[in-house]
This record gives structure tokens, sequence and C-alpha cells, in this order.
């Protein structure tokens, strides 16, 4: 029965990353200022590596790829797909915040120093 099983499972694994995921590897790589090489040096891999792995002609494993990622200061989240668009969002939000002359960053949270600071009572507080 567990050779019947096996013949049914196909192997999901990609044939290389989705290209924008490659190109925003590259382009955060290139931010910080480091070459292939520099990155294979910090991730312990070769610089021919980094480089298959731009150019889509090698897929990382898993633990590399996470490697990979934090190095250059991003990670790997599970989004539900309903809070994609919010997060696309978010993430365009800050990448408008961090070019010069773009939107000034501001907390979550922030009051608008147009808008008067009221307090109001909770239902809650005494």
């Amino acid at each position: 029965m567990e050779k019947d099983i096996k013949k049914h499972i196909r192997s999901l694994r990609l044939g290389e990353l989705p290209a924008e995921m490659r190109e925003q590897l590259k382009e955060a790589r290139k931010s910080r200022g480091w070459s292939q090489r520099e990155l294979g040096r910090r991730l312990g891999i070769p610089q021919m590596h980094v480089s298959g792995i731009e150019a889509g002609k090698i897929v990382p494993r898993f633990d590399t790829l996470l490697d990979y990622v934090r190095s250059l200061d991003y990670d790997l989240v599970l989004v539900p797909r309903a809070l994609v668009p919010a997060m696309m969002a978010l993430i365009r939000e800050h990448k408008a915040s961090s070019v010069p002359g773009g939107e000034e960053e501001r907390p979550l949270y922030a009051v608008s120093e147009d808008e008067p600071e009221t307090k109001e009572r909770r239902s809650d507080e005494f």
C-alpha cells in the first residue's frame, strides 16, 4: 500500500524562485553595498551559488533562503491570502517613506498635527 501512495505524490519543488523575489533579493543586496561574494561570505556559501540563486538557476534549500533573506534584514512570513492586499499596501507605504522626498515616516497610531488631540472617556474608565 505504501508504494501506491508514493506513486500519487508528486514533488512540488520549484524550478526557480519567482522572478520578482529574485529581483527584490538582488536589490536588497545592492542597497547594502554588498557584492555577491560578500553576501556569500556572510552566508558561508560560494559566490557562484549566490549568482545562481539571483539568476534563477539554483533553488536554495529553505534554511539557506531563510538565512539569505534575514542577512538582508528581511524575513519570510506566512500571511493569510485575505490579508495580502493590506500587507502589500503597508510595504508600498514603507518603501515610499524611505525614498528621499517620499512620505514622511510616522508611527502607526500617530495623531495628525492638524487634528485636535481629544481624549474620549472609555467605558471602562471611571
